[in-house]
């Protein structure tokens, strides 16, 4: 469940005045005006976005290092990173550097035994192979150890990086990283191919060609860029943009066969297909199997060799999937053995020798279906490892920070962390990080919409204009829109009952839409229905003739507020940890006899009830759902009910009766009491 929101807009300034070279529908300008865009002919076709590299603090210096290198034929490592943004920037810095002629070779850690960033085994083996300079790109900001070490061996770095840095920098011949506190460049969101890239525009020097750059390198540089999440806006929408007219004709034959055996190969690409399909494949090597063997697949000109690395990398994928499905269901067991982990702010949640390379992406998912932040946690031999996704605008590095007396290692950022403990402190972490989070505000999920869309706007014109806003990506998200008070008409399934197809109505006017991912039976709306949904749009052409597909993003009942509903989902827990109520929270979830027959007799009418908890609350309005939840539990409690909750989704079946049973009696309900701060003051 999520909280709807939509963009403010004002549409006072004309649309000849603004638009004056497009024929812009009236929805299409409603979205420009949104996101702030003024001025669409700059935003669609930037020029000159790519900024002076040497306005970045210590380019000049880890320019003149490289090409010093260079010229005395100094053996050179190009130090990656096992994900996609790391490989990519290894990749092209590698290739340069070898098109000049450089004495250069490739090192990239293994995930499972040497971890993020510099190490000293990699040290040692690399001084062993005669290395003089290594430039690390996507990693080095805090390898400072490690920095220290290889100066003892006679061997000097270049570190270029887009982390945030520690409040010491690394002894490095040269430190490039835009978040350096003295670094004054324009280029604070870039990915580490970003700034691997601006590093070759240094060394090509003043006489830089710009757009022979982006004919060798966009199509990685895109790669990388989509891949890392980071805001596509400004210098990396121009990259992002080179780099996608670039790939259908990429004269590299690792891009070609990964496009091949991805299954996209001669169709349009675009930043969200490159997101679903090229990133997770050359990500999983890295999470997976061997980093080097997808840099290899970047690199290598031979197609024999390209198709047989595509096909590695696509086995290792689909690995990775069903690994990653094995932990979610091993999770999801976890949890409804012991259900009352569901309260928690953070859930922390621990399995022995779950793979550490999946474990972000589990919990990324279950943060997604809980609505919460997660913390997702591997046992291992000698130590766990941890990773975890937020939610909203809750800050999980600082929550994690919070805890740093119970870790031996931690890192990230807002959105993500990443965490090394003792097993003992398992437990000591999950109670500390919620303790920190009943302090602060954990926001509500949200979907955030462009505006409000009539049925009749949906037409080809529409998806056509909005594609001046591609590439989507981060910050530049793909249009959403609410169709409101929309009658289903039908349900059909689609994909074995993985999918639906439904009819909805509204102004004279049917849409067909999809929802993926659920069946019609999950679905739990039906023909006669009437409901709001954030869709999205796209044109498809087939046997010539456009049509607009219409994806179903989120759907609720007309008029819900599910941003109230979440208020009272929280409200709930909040009695279920047993915390104090105001006489307001006890009066919304105090039930009375009727509340209790009016629900039971729903359920027993219908044989139970599978489906969201808007629908539960949009078939009972009669009921606050905070207390129709809490009505469940009592139900439960006294056998009347089984009743499970995972998220937004509650699945109740009504048991036989065993005796006559008084509700009001019930041990929670006396609990509920109990809680009320001020009742129990004028008591």
């Amino acid at each position: 469940m999520k909280k709807w929101s939509i963009r403010q807009h004002d549409l006072s300034s004309s649309k000849e005045k603004i638009f004056s070279d497009f024929e812009i529908p009236s929805a299409a300008l409603a979205v420009f005006k949104a996101r702030g865009i003024t001025d669409i002919r700059a935003f669609a076709e930037p020029e000159g976005l790519l900024s002076d590299p040497f306005a970045m603090k210590d380019m000049e210096k880890a320019a003149a290092r490289i090409l010093s290198a260079v010229e005395s034929f100094e053996r050179i490592a190009v130090y990656g990173d096992y994900d996609a943004d790391g490989v990519t920037a290894t990749a092209i810095v590698y290739e340069y550097l070898q098109a000049c002629g450089a004495d250069v070779l490739s090192y990239i850690p293994e995930r499972d035994g040497e971890g993020y960033g510099l190490n000293k085994g990699a040290v040692d083996f690399l001084h062993q192979q005669g290395v003089k300079l290594i430039i690390t790109v996507d990693n080095g900001i805090s390898g400072l150890q490690e920095i220290e070490y290889a100066a003892s061996l006679g061997m000097d770095v270049v570190v270029t990086d887009h982390h945030q840095p520690l409040e010491t920098l690394p002894a490095a011949c040269a430190v490039v990283d835009p978040h350096r506190q003295d670094d004054v460049s324009s280029c604070k969101v870039l990915s580490g191919v970003g700034v691997a890239f601006k590093l070759i525009m240094a060394l090509e020097g003043a006489e830089c060609d710009e757009q022979a750059l982006l004919d060798n390198y966009a199509d990685l540089v895109a790669l990388g860029t989509v891949a890392d999440v980071v805001p596509l806006t400004g210098e990396n929408r121009a990259l992002v943009r080179a780099g996608l007219e670039l790939l259908p004709q990429t004269n590299r034959p690792g891009l070609q066969a990964l496009m091949e055996a991805a299954g996209i190969a001669g169709r349009e690409i675009t930043s969200e297909r490159m997101a679903f399909t090229l990133v997770p494949r050359i990500n999983a090597m890295g999470r997976m199997g061997s980093p080097s063997r997808a840099l290899r697949l970047l690199l290598t000109e031979e197609e024999e060799e390209a198709e047989a690395l595509a096909q590695l990398v696509c086995e290792e994928n689909d690995r990775r999937k069903e690994t990653e499905n094995q932990i979610v269901r091993q999770v999801l067991e976890q949890l409804q053995k012991t259900p009352e982990r569901i309260l928690d702010r953070v859930l922390v949640i621990a399995g022995e020798k779950w793979h550490p390379g999946v474990i972000g992406i589990v919990a990324a998912r279950m943060a997604e279906r809980l609505g919460k932040p997660v913390m997702i946690l591997s046992c291992l031999e000698d130590e766990v490892r941890g990773s975890g996704r937020s939610v909203g605008a809750f800050s999980l590095f600082e929550a994690v920070d919070a805890c740093k007396d119970l870790l031996d290692k931690y890192g990230g950022h807002p959105m993500a962390a990443g965490v090394t403990l003792r097993r003992e402190n398992i437990e000591k972490f999950r109670q500390k990080i919620n303790a920190y989070a009943a302090r602060c505000r954990v926001p509500q999920p949200e979907i955030l919409a462009d505006c409000v869309l009539s049925p009749r706007q949906v037409v080809p014109e529409l998806p056509e204009a909005l594609s001046l806003l591609e590439p989507f990506g981060a910050e530049n998200p793909v249009p959403l829109f609410i169709l409101q008070n929309m009658e289903i008409q039908s349900v059909c399934s689609l994909g074995n009952g993985n999918h639906v197809r439904l009819v909805l109505a509204g102004e004279n006017t049917a849409i067909s839409c999809i929802r993926f991912g659920i069946s019609p039976e999950g679905l739990g709306y039906q023909a006669g229905d009437v409901v709001d949904a954030v869709v999205s749009l796209e044109n498809r052409v087939y046997q010539g003739r456009t049509n607009v597909s219409v994806q179903i993003r989120e759907m609720r009942p007309a008029g819900m507020d599910t941003g109230n509903l979440l208020l009272h989902m929280a409200l709930y827990e909040r009695a279920l940890r047993e915390e104090p109520l105001s006489s307001a929270q006890f009066k919304i979830l105090s039930p009375s006899r009727d509340d209790f027959v009016l629900l039971y007799r729903y359920l027993k009418g219908r044989g139970g009830f599978k489906g969201t908890c808007e629908l539960l609350s949009f078939r009972l309005p009669q009921i606050p759902l905070a207390r129709i939840c809490f009505c469940l539990t009592v139900l439960q409690e006294e056998k009347l009910v089984e009743y499970k909750r995972l998220g937004d989704t509650v699945e109740i079946k009504v048991l036989p009766v065993q005796h006559k049973v008084d509700l009001l009696a019930s041990p929670k309900l006396k609990m509920l009491h109990a809680l009320c701060r001020e009742k129990e003051g004028k008591e």
